[in-house]
Protein backbone atom coordinates (compact mmCIF):
# COMPACT_ATOMS: atom_id res chain seq x y z
CA UNK A 1 0.00 0.00 0.00
CA UNK A 2 1.20 3.46 -1.03
CA UNK A 3 1.60 5.62 1.69
CA UNK A 4 0.85 9.22 1.43
CA UNK A 5 3.30 11.74 2.32
CA UNK A 6 1.40 14.63 4.40
CA UNK A 7 2.36 17.35 2.15
CA UNK A 8 0.25 15.51 -0.30
CA UNK A 9 -2.78 16.44 1.88
CA UNK A 10 -1.89 19.69 0.21
CA UNK A 11 -3.64 18.86 -2.99
CA UNK A 12 -6.67 17.37 -1.67
CA UNK A 13 -9.66 19.08 -2.57
CA UNK A 14 -12.85 17.91 -0.93
CA UNK A 15 -13.29 15.23 2.38
CA UNK A 16 -15.67 12.48 2.21
CA UNK A 17 -15.74 11.02 5.76
CA UNK A 18 -17.67 7.96 6.98
CA UNK A 19 -20.34 8.71 9.66
CA UNK A 20 -20.93 5.55 12.95
CA UNK A 21 -16.93 5.44 14.03
CA UNK A 22 -15.58 7.85 12.22
CA UNK A 23 -17.53 11.33 12.67
CA UNK A 24 -20.00 9.98 14.93
CA UNK A 25 -19.57 8.11 18.29
CA UNK A 26 -22.65 6.00 18.30
CA UNK A 27 -21.08 2.52 19.50
CA UNK A 28 -23.30 2.07 22.51
CA UNK A 29 -26.77 2.52 19.91
CA UNK A 30 -25.34 -0.20 17.19
CA UNK A 31 -24.30 -3.11 20.30
CA UNK A 32 -28.08 -2.33 21.94
CA UNK A 33 -29.74 -2.96 18.70
CA UNK A 34 -27.51 -5.85 17.28
CA UNK A 35 -27.66 -7.49 20.52
CA UNK A 36 -31.21 -7.38 20.13
CA UNK A 37 -31.75 -8.71 16.71
CA UNK A 38 -28.63 -11.41 17.57
CA UNK A 39 -30.61 -12.88 21.03
CA UNK A 40 -34.06 -12.79 18.68
CA UNK A 41 -32.23 -15.05 15.68
CA UNK A 42 -29.95 -17.07 18.14
CA UNK A 43 -26.59 -15.63 17.10
CA UNK A 44 -24.00 -14.42 19.55
CA UNK A 45 -24.22 -11.17 20.39
CA UNK A 46 -20.28 -10.49 20.74
CA UNK A 47 -19.59 -12.16 17.65
CA UNK A 48 -22.59 -10.08 15.68
CA UNK A 49 -20.76 -6.87 16.64
CA UNK A 50 -17.19 -7.70 16.25
CA UNK A 51 -18.16 -7.69 12.33
CA UNK A 52 -21.13 -5.14 12.15
CA UNK A 53 -19.74 -1.80 11.86
CA UNK A 54 -18.99 -0.40 8.34
CA UNK A 55 -21.18 -3.33 6.97
CA UNK A 56 -24.36 -2.84 5.43
CA UNK A 57 -27.30 -3.91 7.39
CA UNK A 58 -28.60 -6.89 5.29
CA UNK A 59 -25.06 -7.59 4.50
CA UNK A 60 -24.29 -9.02 8.56
CA UNK A 61 -27.48 -10.41 8.72
CA UNK A 62 -27.04 -12.55 5.60
CA UNK A 63 -23.74 -13.37 7.11
CA UNK A 64 -25.04 -14.46 10.60
CA UNK A 65 -28.68 -16.02 9.41
CA UNK A 66 -28.13 -17.00 5.38
CA UNK A 67 -30.57 -19.77 5.81
CA UNK A 68 -33.04 -16.62 6.16
CA UNK A 69 -35.60 -16.46 3.12
CA UNK A 70 -34.73 -12.66 1.73
CA UNK A 71 -38.27 -11.34 2.59
CA UNK A 72 -37.19 -12.03 6.00
CA UNK A 73 -33.87 -9.81 5.93
CA UNK A 74 -35.61 -7.52 3.88
CA UNK A 75 -38.42 -7.08 6.67
CA UNK A 76 -35.48 -7.41 9.47
CA UNK A 77 -33.89 -4.60 7.59
CA UNK A 78 -36.01 -2.26 7.69
CA UNK A 79 -37.34 -2.74 11.25
CA UNK A 80 -33.92 -2.46 12.53
CA UNK A 81 -33.11 0.89 10.92
CA UNK A 82 -36.35 1.72 12.62
CA UNK A 83 -34.95 0.68 15.98
CA UNK A 84 -31.86 2.53 15.57
CA UNK A 85 -33.34 5.83 14.62
CA UNK A 86 -35.81 5.99 17.43
CA UNK A 87 -32.48 4.96 19.86
CA UNK A 88 -29.92 7.82 19.89
CA UNK A 89 -29.10 7.80 23.51
CA UNK A 90 -25.41 8.32 24.18
CA UNK A 91 -25.00 9.41 19.98
CA UNK A 92 -22.02 11.74 20.55
CA UNK A 93 -19.24 13.38 17.72
CA UNK A 94 -16.00 11.80 17.28
CA UNK A 95 -12.76 12.30 19.33
CA UNK A 96 -11.15 15.37 17.83
CA UNK A 97 -14.66 15.69 15.56
CA UNK A 98 -14.92 18.88 16.82
CA UNK A 99 -11.85 19.98 16.07
CA UNK A 100 -11.55 18.41 12.54
CA UNK A 101 -14.76 20.19 11.16
CA UNK A 102 -12.94 23.49 12.80
CA UNK A 103 -10.58 22.93 10.84
CA UNK A 104 -12.44 22.08 7.37
CA UNK A 105 -14.34 25.33 7.86
CA UNK A 106 -11.33 27.51 7.91
CA UNK A 107 -9.76 25.93 4.89
CA UNK A 108 -13.23 26.31 2.92
CA UNK A 109 -12.83 22.68 1.52
CA UNK A 110 -16.29 21.00 0.41
CA UNK A 111 -16.80 17.73 2.47
CA UNK A 112 -19.64 15.10 2.63
CA UNK A 113 -20.79 12.39 4.70
CA UNK A 114 -21.15 8.88 3.44
CA UNK A 115 -22.71 6.20 5.09
CA UNK A 116 -24.20 2.88 5.14
CA UNK A 117 -26.81 4.16 7.16
CA UNK A 118 -30.29 4.98 5.69
CA UNK A 119 -31.14 8.55 5.04
CA UNK A 120 -33.33 8.93 8.50
CA UNK A 121 -30.99 7.30 10.41
CA UNK A 122 -28.50 9.25 9.46
CA UNK A 123 -29.88 12.56 10.52
CA UNK A 124 -31.50 11.16 13.47
CA UNK A 125 -27.52 10.02 14.62
CA UNK A 126 -25.67 13.84 12.89
CA UNK A 127 -28.73 15.68 14.59
CA UNK A 128 -28.09 13.77 18.01
CA UNK A 129 -24.14 14.71 17.61
CA UNK A 130 -25.10 18.04 16.42
CA UNK A 131 -22.99 17.83 12.95
CA UNK A 132 -24.81 19.33 9.85
CA UNK A 133 -23.05 18.24 7.05
CA UNK A 134 -23.48 20.55 3.72
CA UNK A 135 -24.07 17.11 2.11
CA UNK A 136 -25.39 13.57 2.48
CA UNK A 137 -24.92 10.45 0.62
CA UNK A 138 -26.67 7.39 2.14
CA UNK A 139 -27.15 3.63 1.53
CA UNK A 140 -30.42 3.71 -0.39
CA UNK A 141 -29.23 6.31 -2.85
CA UNK A 142 -27.37 3.39 -4.35
CA UNK A 143 -27.08 0.34 -6.09
CA UNK A 144 -25.19 -1.38 -3.24
CA UNK A 145 -23.29 -0.17 0.33
CA UNK A 146 -19.82 -0.64 1.22
CA UNK A 147 -17.60 -1.81 0.15
CA UNK A 148 -19.10 -1.45 -2.87
CA UNK A 149 -17.53 2.34 -3.87
CA UNK A 150 -20.45 3.59 -5.66
CA UNK A 151 -21.25 5.86 -2.67
CA UNK A 152 -18.07 7.65 -2.80
CA UNK A 153 -17.65 7.95 -6.19
CA UNK A 154 -21.80 9.66 -5.72
CA UNK A 155 -20.76 11.89 -3.25
CA UNK A 156 -17.27 13.14 -5.16
CA UNK A 157 -19.64 13.56 -7.93
CA UNK A 158 -22.34 15.73 -6.02
CA UNK A 159 -19.59 17.92 -4.80
CA UNK A 160 -18.14 18.08 -8.32
CA UNK A 161 -14.45 17.17 -7.39
CA UNK A 162 -12.74 14.38 -9.33
CA UNK A 163 -12.10 11.36 -6.70
CA UNK A 164 -9.35 11.17 -7.16
CA UNK A 165 -8.55 14.52 -5.24
CA UNK A 166 -10.81 13.50 -2.68
CA UNK A 167 -9.45 11.80 0.60
CA UNK A 168 -11.80 9.73 2.58
CA UNK A 169 -11.86 9.11 6.10
CA UNK A 170 -12.88 5.54 7.63
CA UNK A 171 -12.81 3.52 10.89
CA UNK A 172 -13.68 0.19 8.75
CA UNK A 173 -12.14 -2.39 6.66
CA UNK A 174 -15.28 -2.05 4.38
CA UNK A 175 -15.14 1.58 4.09
CA UNK A 176 -11.55 1.59 2.99
CA UNK A 177 -12.24 -0.81 0.82
CA UNK A 178 -14.85 1.18 -0.78
CA UNK A 179 -12.49 4.76 -0.64
CA UNK A 180 -9.64 2.63 -2.25
CA UNK A 181 -11.91 0.92 -5.06
CA UNK A 182 -13.08 4.73 -5.64
CA UNK A 183 -9.81 5.89 -6.48
CA UNK A 184 -9.62 8.14 -3.70
CA UNK A 185 -7.10 8.86 -0.97
CA UNK A 186 -7.68 6.79 1.75
CA UNK A 187 -7.31 7.81 5.53
CA UNK A 188 -7.86 5.19 8.45
CA UNK A 189 -8.46 5.56 11.86
CA UNK A 190 -6.32 3.14 13.80
CA UNK A 191 -5.88 1.19 10.78
CA UNK A 192 -2.74 0.18 7.82
CA UNK A 193 -5.13 -0.65 4.99
CA UNK A 194 -5.33 3.25 3.92
CA UNK A 195 -3.10 5.64 2.62
CA UNK A 196 -2.64 7.24 5.70
CA UNK A 197 -3.14 5.80 8.90
CA UNK A 198 -4.33 8.46 11.55
CA UNK A 199 -5.19 8.03 15.08
CA UNK A 200 -7.85 10.17 15.49
CA UNK A 201 -9.70 13.06 13.37
CA UNK A 202 -7.75 15.80 15.59
CA UNK A 203 -4.48 14.13 14.44
CA UNK A 204 -6.26 14.95 10.61
CA UNK A 205 -7.27 18.67 11.09
CA UNK A 206 -3.18 19.25 12.60
CA UNK A 207 -2.04 17.94 9.31
CA UNK A 208 -4.72 19.09 6.93
CA UNK A 209 -3.99 22.65 8.70
CA UNK A 210 0.02 21.93 8.27
CA UNK A 211 -0.19 21.21 4.73
CA UNK A 212 -2.40 23.72 3.36
CA UNK A 213 -0.04 26.96 5.43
Amino acid sequence: MRVVPHSDLGRVEALLVDMDGTLVNSDAAVERRWTAWALAHDVDPSAVIATCHGEATGATMRRFRPDLPEATIEADVQAHMRAETSDVEGVVTAVGADEFLAAVGRLGLPWAVVTNADRALALARLGAAGVEPPSLTTVEEVPAGKPDPASYRLAADRLGVPIERCLVVEDSGSGVAAGLAAGAVVAALGRDDGHLRITDLRELADLLLAARG
